[in-house]
């Protein structure tokens, strides 16, 4: 059979002034209701408007408004930020209106995973090295260092502990010259949130001794006291002391790490964190709907999805409001996009700084547009609880955690609060993981894919060929989740990504 003949252009809600482009559409291309193409070129995934609009009239996407005319556009013209910005608008919060209960599945799926003794699953089993201070990074480094496979002869030092996934440094650029209080706070929540994770079998902490940091108050703070082996480079009397003590540590531990079995558990124990990076204009189209169907799909399992990324949600929370049961789980989102606004104002930056350049490459003309179609990633369920950065997620369903839109920082603070699973959707091409937990890639558009398959894990565009729905998609992603909670590697973890990738978010001045 032949595959079926698409439209050049896609229309997303009848409310719309512009269409997408779903390849690039040459001076004169044939439009919908006998329009044409103007005289420029419409790159592939950007919009081209189908309605007169003056300056000072929004421009809708979705059904919503992405941002305001600058300059008066004609039926044909490409829409892009040469005629096209952000402006003010009033949103209506709609508190709750939207909320549903969720229809529970009466059988759970299920998948292979590990069961800690508190009860917590892991999806993987790693030993983990954390820092309280950069000082101390390179210790850790060499301690890790000593557990890696050698590419070039074969040599595994963990070939007999085929149960143990690894041993991961999670270094950083602070833990001193910083200031007391939130700051410092935020960090030591952050440690602890890796510290206490289910896919960390053993941890070491490792300090250098006189940092802001200190170990000895972290372990106290964040009650992690017993949990893990710590050690101060300069009690231990230097670099070669702490580093064969750590590796006499990992070594020490390893057979216990090893004896973990994995054992069928609900799908109820997936805690998934959302993220998007490298946007461009079929992300709200492909990869993030489908993510959306996906994630439906695990808390309808009784599992939890973690939204976050507060600066590429902004401009689209009242669509999250109106699906929030309690209205004071509205209000606290409202408060944290207040608190970017004098944030990036007090910085003088805007918060329409984001999309980033190869996101407008892509064909994203403002934050607004990037929002609507990031939200998606978190389907339809309600909205049932709002966190702070890396702050432990205990709510089951769909959450949202307030951290910025810079990739390795939100899904370390997503890590931290729990999540054993990583979906993340590209449309430029991110290359991504987070350790310890694994990370999905999601392409958004075939070329994409093709060119980076050794990347990807997911092709979604498909449904922008008509070769699968949004729905059918999303229940392939949802199946990968299963798949890859019980040990089937990623294309991120076969190239050992998602070390270098740990970034936790620092506030305050760097003293």
């Amino acid at each position: 059979m032949d595959a079926p003949t698409l439209p050049p252009v896609i229309r997303l809600a009848d409310a719309d002034s512009v269409l997408i482009a779903r390849t690039g559409l040459p001076p004169g291309s044939p439009l919908p209701g006998g329009l044409s193409v103007g005289a420029q070129r419409v790159p592939p995934g950007h919009k081209v408007a189908v309605r007169a609009m003056a300056p000072g009239e929004p421009v809708r996407r979705y059904g919503q408004i992405i941002g305001f005319a600058t300059s008066p556009i004609v039926p044909g013209d490409w829409v892009h930020t040469h005629n096209c910005a952000m402006g003010d608008f009033a949103r209506d919060y709609g508190w709750g209106v939207d909320a549903r209960p969720t229809d529970f599945v009466a059988s759970p799926a299920t998948f292979q995973g590990i069961r800690r003794d508190d009860g917590k699953v892991a999806t993987r089993n790693y030993i983990g090295i954390v820092t309280s201070v950069n000082c101390s990074a390179h210790v850790a480094d060499l301690i890790a260092g000593a557990f890696k496979r050698n590419p070039f002869t074969g040599a595994d030092p963990l070939a007999d502990h085929p149960n143990v996934d690894g041993v991961v440094a999670l270094t950083h650029k602070t833990g001193c010259g910083m200031t007391m209080g939130e700051p410092l706070r935020l960090l030591r929540r952050t440690l602890a949130g890796f510290a206490r994770h289910a896919n960390f079998s053993h941890v070491i902490a490792i300090g250098l001794g006189c940092e802001v940091n200190q170990l000895g108050p972290m372990l106290e703070e964040q009650k992690l006291a017993g949990r893990l082996r710590m050690m101060d480079i300069q009690e231990m009397g230097g670099t070669r002391k702490t580093v064969e003590a750590g590796i006499a540590f990992v070594r020490e531990v390893l057979a216990e790490a090893n004896r973990v079995q994995r054992e069928t558990v609900p799908a109820s124990e997936l805690i998934v964190a959302l993220q998007c990076g490298g946007s461009d204009g079929y992300s709200g189209i492909t990869a993030n709907p489908a993510l959306g169907v996906a994630s439906d799909l695990v808390v309808r399992h009784g599992g939890t999805v973690i939204l976050s990324e507060t600066p590429e949600t902004y401009g689209a929370e009242h669509l999250l409001t109106r699906r929030a049961p309690d209205r004071a789980v509205g209000e606290k989102l409202v408060a944290k996009m207040r608190w970017w606004e004098e944030y990036t104002a007090r910085e003088g930056a805007e918060m329409d700084a984001n999309p980033s350049p190869g996101n407008k490459a892509g064909g994203l003309t403002t934050i607004l547009e990037k929002s609507l179609g990031a939200m998606a990633k978190a389907g339809s369920t309600n909205l049932m609880a709002v966190y702070d950065y890396a702050e432990p997620v205990t709510a089951k369903g769909f959450v949202f955690m307030d951290t910025p839109g810079y990739d390795p920082v939100g899904a370390t603070g997503q890590v931290a609060g729990g999540a054993n699973l990583m979906c993340f959707t590209t449309g430029r091409g991110s290359v991504f993981g987070m350790k310890p937990a694994p990370s999905m890639k999601l392409a958004t558009n075939s070329a994409m894919y093709e060119r980076m398959s050794e990347d990807m894990d997911v092709n979604c565009g498909t449904i922008l060929h008509g070769e699968e729905s949004v729905q059918e998609c999303g229940a392939r992603i949802f199946a990968l989740m299963l798949a890859t909670a019980s040990g089937q590697p990623t294309k991120s973890e076969s190239y050992d990504f998602g070390s270098s990738e740990f970034a936790p978010w620092v506030l305050g001045a760097t003293m």
